[in-house]
């Protein structure tokens, strides 16, 4: 029976290549979009093409009132697209970033960031729970800022730095269901992130691959196959774990 994964914010990006991945391996999934509905469903093409079932859903990960709703229509393609009550894995991926200095952060950019980076995963996570399988896995995905410093990422980086707590708090509860949970923290990635600015802007490109020992940043198609891995059989002894993903980035 293949396997079903929730991968959050696969519309593009790191999300979208490790949705790819998963079906590249043998999966099935249902991605998550926010407002990019054109983009999900070029990602559900692309996954039918490999082989793979695909299920696109909208879901704004900073609403609360939003997730039961969710929750429910997992639920019905659970039903309708696979005749399952369960799927088996979780990607915690969906995010965004916002780049200020701590004495110049803002009180509704900190909420924002809370909601969709922390209380987002927290609440989606523990509403999906019965729906999970036994023998499964989350990952959640943080950032290679939770170990190094970078100007300006102060507030995003201490609600990575939660989520990655909260995963070691999740594989210590969920052990006895045989769930597995880790962080997977990717270095300086070019995706659309801030807007691509890793990606676009040469100077802050630069910066970033002289930190990096293997002398480049990084691209979606060096972490969304590590997620994808972490999901598998081959990797079930590893419980609890950060995962750093950086092309060893300040070491």
């Amino acid at each position: 029976m293949r396997k079903i994964a929730i991968v959050t914010g696969a519309s593009r990006g790191l999300g979208r290549n490790t949705a790819l991945n998963i079906a590249r391996r043998g999966g099935d999934v249902v991605i998550t979009f926010q407002s990019k509905a054109g983009e999900a469903d070029a990602v559900v093409k692309e996954i039918e093409a490999l082989g793979g079932r695909c299920v696109a859903l909208q879901l704004d990960a900073s609403d609360m009132s939003s997730v039961a709703g969710f929750v429910e229509r997992v639920r019905t393609v659970l039903s309708t697209q696979w005749q399952r009550t369960t799927f088996d894995h979780l990607v915690n991926n969906a995010g965004h970033g916002d780049m200020a200095m701590i004495e110049h952060t803002t009180e509704a950019q900190f909420d924002k960031l809370v909601d969709v980076h922390f209380k987002g995963v927290f609440f989606l996570t523990q509403t999906l729970l019965p729906l999970i399988a036994d023998g499964g896995r989350i990952v959640n995905v943080s950032t290679g800022l939770t170990r190094v410093s970078y100007p300006g990422f102060g507030a995003y980086a201490a609600v990575k730095g939660a989520v990655e707590v909260l995963s070691v708090y999740l594989a210590k509860e969920l052990g006895s269901r045989g769930i597995a949970v880790n962080t997977v923290a990717p270095g300086a990635i070019e995706t659309d992130f801030l807007g691509g600015v890793v990606r676009d802007t040469p100077d802050l490109n630069q910066v970033f691959a002289g930190m990096t020992a293997l002398g480049r940043v990084g691209v979606p198609d060096d972490i969304g196959p590590v997620i994808a891995s972490m999901l598998g059989e081959d990797h079930r002894w590893i419980n609890g774990q950060r995962i750093e993903v950086s092309g060893g980035q300040v070491i």
